[in-house]
């Protein structure tokens, strides 16, 4: 019952953009000059895979293969390569084939095989070109033995209660340079954690003898002292001058100053701040040994208010005493306390067109304590222009008005008085409001308003959680007169039940995530997000308490009104495999489900689960899948009713939608960002909880019906990367349908024909339907789906 708005682009170009993108690479070699060749393959031999694949990475970046799409990119658009856009092809370069083969040699040197040789070969055929690296490993080094030299016996104390958790040289193992790079930072970051302010890198170094002549390594470890010092300074924590400058940058006036205690001393030239939100998210504490860590937690809380511009280190000087103590500074310039964003988007596809305007007024700092009160405004109004529909409602397809409010607290607002420290992130309060109004001409007037308290903390740095303890929800709907006559015609109760009903809800929301940090990185992590949803349990209590009077379904009722009863579940597990640099493979499976019970036997219309769009079933508009395999087409006596119900009727109590998507980076430079691709499938559907004949024929889930009424997308996609968000296009293409039966359903495969053009299929559906069939679908989104 929402609009959907989608920026869609001319087909014919972004098809001449999928049709490059599956090019083959064999017309690639034509475009070369006589004299060149294309490095297509590179392998390295003699050695085993767990050196000679990360040995691949040493050749020069000019002579690594290039991929064929990115390479296709190249050629389509960067005309005389003026523009970097896509890779330019890798011609062979017996120079940088050299340079290479040093490069291999010193890694393999640096891992341990000391007097490792590499020679290369060069294999052309066709003007493609394969670079062979043959690898004379000789003997592997291991460690014979490690012992270390600190001049300093504290620092000797307090490196041998930690050896073994931050070195990797080990006796017996295999020498590696890269493991003394590891060693060298741990150390220094162990003595930066201790106190010692003014320990360098520098300070540490190692002494290797390759002599032995018997494939062992001797290594030292020294630590030497500062020049003309015997030992190294611990140093303390002492006062803390925190400075907050006016976000102008203006002159700064006069200053609100505050002792605040010992530690802390407080100047405010804007005159806006309070002192204890900022001193809570400062972990350095007087008297404790300086602690890079605590420093870094500092900087990084700080940030995370979300009420300065980007907060710089503290400032350290040392006390003129002999007590080596040190003072910090902490200067912060506030961001502009009041913005505005304004947003717009139009939509067209298939003859329907509207437009999106959306404006957010954000206030930070409402109160002096880092809230950030954001005021949301959303209006939505959808066309369609086919006869049918242009008659029925003057065009007009759906209207959605949307305002709601957010107060954010930088804390656990609480009866009960529980604190979280913000070792991990800041916790937050949320108080929201909103209320949506939803028309569509023909159909149905929808007014929801919901009200609610929202607590989020993290546990540690992977485990979030959000506790929703207070939702209410009011819904009220009211059906055209003719609608609800067509409905009942058809017995369709439950139709009008739904959409027309008035009825509330008080519930209670939990969320727990897993690995949300890791979203952004190209590491190996399973990512995991699970929601619990109960409604109507506080009511049905004080209900029965009151013994309260049951309206004329047989209800209960509060405040003479009936309530909702559910339970609702989704979880969200996703498998994360980098394939090395910025490619990347990612598996999602996404399984839903709402039961009502106890006072109600449906869910709130608006808790419901559909499918289509940007996140999900892509090759489908919102709201225009399943449920199973149920057919608009057969059940609809005309086109009239088919539009007039359009959005109503698809929907289901149970969802799995499964997506399965490669991404890869296309160019570094696209305009200023990164143009990024991915290729795609979506597997899924919704379905109703129980058969419902009269309503979704076809619709319910059943283990046995499950291949058959399950839907399958496939598509392509490109992303633009501006660091601080993504743009995304996706372009889906419908490969199973199941509103066909048999094997009509695989639509892709039957009607490839008809996938630019019209046919017997199309013209089919169009009389069936009173609407064209569709398909691709492509989608404009700010993020990425999952």
């Amino acid at each position: 019952m929402k609009p959907y708005v989608y920026a869609k682009l001319n087909t014919v170009a972004i098809l001449s953009i999928l049709s490059l993108i599956l090019v083959s690479g064999c017309s690639i070699t034509r475009r070369l000059k006589p004299n060149q060749s294309l490095v297509r393959k590179i392998t390295v031999k003699g050695i085993g895979e767990e050196f000679a694949e990360p040995a691949k990475n040493y050749v020069d970046k000019q002579q690594q293969p290039n991929s064929i799409v990115n390479l296709q990119f190249y050629y389509a658009f960067s005309k005389n390569g003026k523009k970097n856009i896509g890779e330019p092809p890798a011609i062979l370069d017996s120079d940088l084939v050299e340079f290479s083969r040093l490069q291999i040699q010193k890694f393999l040197q640096n891992k341990g095989f000391l007097n490792a040789r590499v020679a290369d070969d060069i294999k052309i055929k066709n003007k493609k070109a394969e670079l062979i690296f043959t690898v004379t490993p000789g003997t592997m080094f291991k460690v014979r033995r490690y012992k270390d030299s600190i001049a300093d016996p504290k620092l000797a104390v307090l490196y041998h209660a930690n050896k073994n958790m931050i070195t990797r040289i080990r006796p017996n193992k295999r020498y590696d340079e890269d493991s003394l790079a590891f060693d060298r930072e741990q150390f220094y970051q162990l003595m930066k954690r201790n106190g010692y302010y003014d320990f360098y890198r520098q300070y540490v170094n190692f002494s290797v003898d390759t002599a032995l002549n018997r494939g062992l390594v001797d290594v030292d470890l020294v630590v030497d002292n500062p020049a003309g010092k015997k030992a190294h300074t611990p140093f303390t924590i002492n006062n803390t001058l925190i400075v907050v400058d006016r976000s102008s940058g203006r002159a700064r006036g006069k200053a609100d100053t505050l002792q605040l205690d010992s530690q802390f001393r407080f100047v405010d030239f804007s005159g806006k701040f309070n002192s204890k939100t900022i001193t809570r998210y400062i972990f350095q504490k007087k008297g404790q040994l300086y602690n890079i860590n605590n420093q870094t937690l500092t900087t990084t809380r700080l940030s995370e208010l979300n009420v300065f511009r980007n907060v710089p280190s503290p400032a350290y000087t040392k006390t003129a005493d002999s007590t080596n103590r040190l003072n910090s500074r902490i200067e912060l310039i506030p961001l502009k306390k009041m913005s505005n964003r304004v947003e717009a988007e139009f939509i067209f596809n298939n003859g329907r067109y509207g437009f999106n305007l959306a404006n957010t007024y954000t206030n930070r700092n409402l109160f002096g304590g880092a809230e950030i009160l954001q005021v949301k405004f959303n209006y939505s109004i959808l066309y369609d222009n086919a006869k049918e529909q242009a008659t029925l409602n003057n065009g007009i397809q759906n209207q959605d008005f949307k305002i709601g409010a957010n107060l954010t607290y930088p804390g656990i607002i609480s009866p009960f008085g529980i604190r979280a420290s913000g070792l991990y992130g800041i916790p937050h309060t949320t108080f929201a409001s909103s209320y949506d109004y939803f028309f569509q001409n023909g159909l149905v007037a929808r007014r929801n308003i919901i009200n609610s308290i929202t607590y989020d903390w993290a546990e540690n740095n992977r485990r979030q959680y959000s506790f929703t303890p207070i939702n209410i929800q009011f819904s009220s709907g009211k059906i055209d007169p003719q609608a609800a006559q067509d409905l009942l015609a058809q017995n369709r109760y439950s139709y009008i039940y739904l959409i027309g009903r008035t009825v509330f809800t008080a519930g209670s929301q939990y969320t727990f995530s897993k690995n949300y940090s890791l979203l952004t990185s190209y590491q190996n992590f399973i990512f995991f997000r699970g929601n619990l949803d109960l409604g109507g349990n506080s009511l049905a209590l004080i209900s029965k308490l009151t013994n309260a009077k049951r309206d004329t379904l047989g209800q209960r009722t509060v405040f003479g009104q009936a309530f909702s009863q559910y339970v609702k579940g989704e979880a969200d597990l996703r498998f994360y495999r980098s394939l090395g640099g910025e490619r990347q493979f990612i598996f999602r499976i996404n399984p839903g489900i709402g039961v009502p019970y106890g006072n109600s036997n449906q869910l709130i219309f608006e808790k419901n689960f559909y499918v289509g769009g940007t996140n999900d079933m892509r090759a489908w508009l919102p709201r225009t899948l399943g449920p199973g395999g149920f057919n608009r087409a057969t059940f609809y006596a005309n086109n009239d009713q088919r539009a007039r119900f359009k959005y109503l009727d698809q929907f289901g109590e149970i969802k799995i939608v499964a997506n399965a998507e490669y991404r890869y980076k296309i160019a570094n430079n696209f305009f200023g960002s990164k143009l990024k691709g991915a290729v795609f499938t979506d597997i899924g559907n919704v379905w109703r909880l129980k058969d419902q004949p009269l309503e979704n024929p076809g619709g319910q889930f059943t283990l046995a019906t499950l291949p058959k009424t399950t839907a399958i997308g496939i598509g392509t996609g490109l992303r633009v990367d501006l660091g601080f968000f993504v743009f995304r296009l996706d372009a889906g293409l419908k490969f199973k349908d199941p509103q066909f039966g048999g094997s009509e359903q695989w639509v892709l495969l039957n009607h490839l024909s008809e996938l630019f053009y019209s046919g017997d299929f199309k013209n089919n559906y169009l009389q069936n339907n009173g609407e064209k069939y569709s398909f691709m679908q492509l989608n404009f989104g700010i993020g990425m789906p999952f």
